[in-house]
């Protein structure tokens, strides 16, 4: 018998096992390199891990606080966006609309939020959020000089953010109104605009009715002739994308916040309190900032405790204008104009001394904070405490029974406020523990020192923003 060489060619088999474990290698590595980016929008932020969000400095929108802790309407909103995504919020400042929109169209951010609202033109560019807010658009002039009654009477050239919602507005109305001449400039944002009228810089300028009422607390000059359009809405933009998961997410989360109460509470907290301006009190006010703080300041962060010290200053000045011997028809008396009984209670021997007057004040409105019911969310117990440093603590829950008998929310800060005058009707009082109270007097009082406060605030930011725009 005869042995066979049988011979195998192995080289074809050995090609096919290195394609497939070089195909194996492949699918292995393919799934954990990051060169294997995700595909979608949505996708790709997560992978990242972080929002990227384009916005500017502004008194409402973000800005540092005295503590250099961010803060401003569309930060917290934002915050809590990044939050519900399980991604890090990195707010990156630019500074004009046209910086930000460009920058989301580069794709340095993700999305832009700085009080936008949106044109024609760039609901074709962008998507757009759900109304955040809306506000009124309106002319803006110094007050002492000549009102105009209409865009008729405007002699001079008007400013305006250009690209800006504003800016349209006056392009179309400039064809009925042919003597109008616009200004537009990219690089000025609102409250430039209203800065360079207070120089008189500008005889005039277009910009929001709710930018104007914050920024005149510190030049209270400002003053709206008439409003041009209405109910125009604030949003947030994202980029136009092959997929709709990112903007599905917004929508949700817009969705969501406007239902639970959380953007009507932002919108109460920060623009609550401003529709109410008092041009002659505000002018005392920021000479008595100048001229009378500056004695008591050390006093009021020395005692503020848990607060912000320039509450406590609001407080204190609402009280007795800063005065340490003021005194009432009532017989409370003092820098904080306290009781006989609360002075006893606080420790305060002395009414009239500034020191001890701050101190037992400051100490009882922490006191107050305390016993707030912990149903009411924690940034607005201090609304609630004040309106009881006025009126007294049981009047201050009468009007949270009456808020809910009414079927409102009496938790909520922007719906007790409006029963607070009802505590002085007798159909309403009859029904409450502690009977009739000055709800009027308390609802002016809770405003009053809010706009007090929100001066104190925005002159910090204001030196802050001017620091920023010298570095640039």
């Amino acid at each position: 018998m005869h042995k066979t060489d049988v011979k195998i060619n192995l080289h074809p088999f050995i090609g096919l096992l290195k394609q497939t474990v070089v195909l194996i290698l492949f699918l292995v590595l393919a799934g954990c390199h990051p060169l294997n980016k995700p595909r979608s929008e949505l996708e790709q932020i997560e992978y990242h891990k972080e929002l990227r969000v384009g916005t500017l400095y502004s008194s409402r929108n973000f800005y540092y606080d005295q503590n250099d802790q961010p803060t401003g309407i569309d930060y917290e909103l934002l915050h809590d966006f990044a939050h519900s995504l399980g991604l890090r919020l990195k707010m990156i400042p630019l500074y004009s609309q046209e910086d930000l929109y460009n920058a989301l169209k580069q794709k340095r951010v993700d999305l832009i939020a700085a009080s936008l609202i949106p044109t024609a033109r760039r609901r074709e560019q962008f998507r757009f959020s759900p109304e955040f807010y809306d506000v009124n658009s309106v002319l803006v002039y110094l007050k002492g000089t000549s009102p105009p009654q209409s865009l008729a009477d405007v002699d001079a050239p008007i400013g305006v953010t250009a690209g800006s919602f504003h800016e349209v507005v006056l392009k179309r109305l400039s064809k009925r109104f042919t003597n109008l001449k616009i200004d537009a400039d990219a690089q000025l944002d609102d409250e430039d605009l209203l800065r360079e009228v207070h120089q008189g810089k500008l005889k005039y300028a277009v910009v929001d009715n709710k930018i104007l009422a914050l920024t005149q607390r510190y030049y209270p000059k400002l003053t709206s002739a008439f409003v041009l359009r209405k109910n125009v809405p604030i949003s947030w933009a994202i980029n136009r994308s092959k997929d709709d998961a990112f903007y599905a997410v917004l929508i949700d989360f817009f969705g969501k916040k406007h239902e639970d109460g959380t953007i009507a509470k932002l919108v109460e907290k920060y623009f609550g309190h401003i529709e109410q301006f008092d041009y002659v009190d505000t002018r005392s006010f920021l000479r008595a900032i100048k001229t009378v703080l500056p004695r008591y300041e050390d006093w009021f962060k020395r005692y503020s405790g848990n607060l912000d010290w320039r509450l406590i200053a609001a407080v204190s000045y609402q009280e007795s204008h800063w005065d340490p011997r003021a005194r009432s028809h009532t017989g409370v008396r003092g820098m904080m104009m306290l009781t006989l009984k609360t002075a006893h209670l606080m420790g305060v021997t002395n009414r009239l001394n500034a020191q001890q007057s701050i101190r037992g004040g400051a100490d009882y409105l922490q006191r107050l904070i305390s016993l707030v019911p912990d149903s009411i969310h924690n940034d607005e117990k201090i609304w609630f405490a004040l309106a009881a440093y006025n009126m007294g603590f049981g009047h201050m829950l009468d009007a949270r029974r009456i808020t809910k008998l009414q079927g409102a929310d009496p938790n909520s800060w922007s719906d007790v406020k409006e029963r607070l005058p009802l505590l002085m009707q007798k159909r309403w009082y009859r029904k409450t523990q502690y009977g009739y109270a000055r709800g009027s007097e308390a609802y002016n009082y809770v405003n009053n020192i809010r706009q007090y406060y929100q001066s104190l605030v925005l002159l910090d930011a204001q030196k802050r923003w001017t620091q920023v725009k010298e570095v640039r």
